[in-house]
């Protein structure tokens, strides 16, 4: 009899693309366990970019830390860097509004 199992998706997007693993784990497996059996599908390469040690990671929108288990069905996604804070962003935006106006 074999060990019980549980299935999962990692995924990382791009600007462009979306790129998907699904997996078949242990019951037992943790998120970086995860993100080690995606990293050796990816092998062909085609997504040269994945940060697979620096990126933070979540399921379902909610950041995780990688020693987690997760649960089965459970989406892992490796989240990119943003080029800016959108909050800053928009601070600065309305301060040169102001200055412009007055």
């Amino acid at each position: 009899m074999s060990a019980p199992r549980k299935r999962c998706v990692v995924a990382f997007a791009t600007r462009e693309r979306q790129y998907l693993w699904p997996l078949e784990l242990p019951e037992s497996a943790t998120i970086a366990e995860a993100l080690t059996a995606a990293r050796a599908a990816n092998e062909a390469g085609e997504a040269a970019e994945v940060p697979w040690e620096s990126a933070a990671v979540g399921v379902f929108g909610e950041v995780r830390a990688r020693s987690e288990v997760f649960g089965d069905g459970d989406r892992i996604e490796l989240y990119r860097e943003l080029p800016d804070d959108p909050r800053a962003r928009r601070r600065a935006q309305v301060e040169r509004a102001r200055r412009a106006r007055g």
